[in-house]
């Protein structure tokens, strides 16, 4: 059985490596160094404003990661949170990705975010199928939004409102 609940420090190691392999994809993200435990415990100690979530099996495993982190440092933008989300290669195509994405949107409604969004590269069909099958909505696209190994890469970007918190 999967579950998600809230990333803890010891979550970090793992997180850390799972987002590595991410990285060293070249299909999810822009950045292009590993990541560390402690590039990740700030994150999980900054979750009671920007919810992290782990996926972890019955052993207590940790499947996938999903995180917000702030969209702008504007306060008018206080209430939009940027996340991202990345599973261990071996746990992909299990629904996990859309078992955190839907725990994260109810993390998020919880501390208050109106509007989660993301920027996926346009080729990453697995991630833009889960956020659209949680709801999101593609809003557009930004073109050669950056370089990924001298190619310039096109996102998509998709948004889910969260309207109880409209208010």
């Amino acid at each position: 059985m999967i579950t998600t609940r809230p990333a803890e420090p010891q979550d970090a190691e793992a997180i850390a490596r799972i987002y590595s392999l991410g990285i060293a994809e070249r299909t999810a993200t822009f950045d292009t160094e590993p990541r560390t435990a402690a590039d990740i415990l700030p994150k999980i100690d900054a979750s009671a404003r920007f919810p992290q979530l782990v996926a972890v099996d019955a052993g207590g495993t940790v499947l996938g990661w999903v995180g917000t982190s702030a969209y702008r440092a504007r306060d008018c933008y206080r209430g939009i949170g940027e996340f991202s989300i990345y599973l261990d290669p071996a746990a992909r195509g299990q629904g996990i990705g859309k078992l955190l994405l839907t725990a994260l949107v109810d993390a998020a409604r919880a501390a208050g975010f109106w509007k989660l969004l993301s920027r996926i590269f346009t080729f990453n069909h697995a991630s833009l199928a889960v956020c659209h099958a949680c709801g999101f909505r593609d809003v557009g696209a930004y073109e050669k939004h950056g370089k990924l190994d001298g190619r310039w890469l096109d996102v998509v970007i998709v948004e889910r409102l969260i309207p109880e918190n409209l208010t």
